[in-house]
């Protein structure tokens, strides 16, 4: 994702992740900062919040398809050798179309270079259909008996105007803190 240069008198973003988001949120209550603001320096902000929270995107025939993956102590067991990552995704849809999440195609691989490949329907038991402009998000995890190992793939998506396309799921990494492993 490109990174834009934010009007630092306005902009206290120093740093990334949660103190990045905070210092934008800060901003955007400031009604003073907030109403000097031009429309083109309030999509930049968006974008940039958008790039802290979710840390891999990839865009393929205008769907955007973006990832936030968080390693969850609290549901592995790293004494019986599980671990376990959530991932939040968001698909937008920048065509002009109209367009319904088909299927999904997962490659997983963990720390050992074993691949397991899982393919169905939809995500999270729906086929979301999505309008020009509108967005999707869903919630799913993943359990490895590595600490280590990474997730990539597809889905394939039916378009109102015809036919099918597939657009990527970036590769993203699944890593637990060294204490964790």
């Amino acid at each position: 994702m490109t990174r834009f240069s934010l009007p630092r008198a306005a902009l206290r973003l120093r740093g990334n992740g949660s103190g990045r988001i905070r210092a934008i949120v800060r901003w955007i209550a400031n009604p003073a900062l907030y109403a000097q603001a031009k429309p083109a320096t309030l999509q930049v902000v968006m974008l940039d919040a958008l790039g802290s929270l979710f840390q891999h995107a990839a865009m393929t025939d205008g769907v955007t398809v973006r990832v936030a993956v968080t390693y969850m102590p609290e549901q592995s067991r790293v004494e019986a050798g599980k671990w376990f990552w959530v991932y939040h995704i968001r698909i937008e849809n920048h065509r002009e179309d109209t367009i319904r999440l088909l299927t999904r195609h997962w490659r997983i691989t963990d720390g050992r270079g074993m691949i397991n490949i899982v393919d169905g329907e939809g995500v999270v038991g729906e086929s979301p259909v999505l309008a020009p402009g509108q967005t999707y998000d869903y919630v799913s995890g993943c359990p490895l008996a590595t600490p280590h190992g990474s997730m990539e793939g597809f889905y394939t998506f039916g378009s109102s105007e015809g036919g099918t396309f597939e657009a990527r799921i970036p590769f993203f990494p699944l890593a637990a803190p060294a204490e964790a492993g």
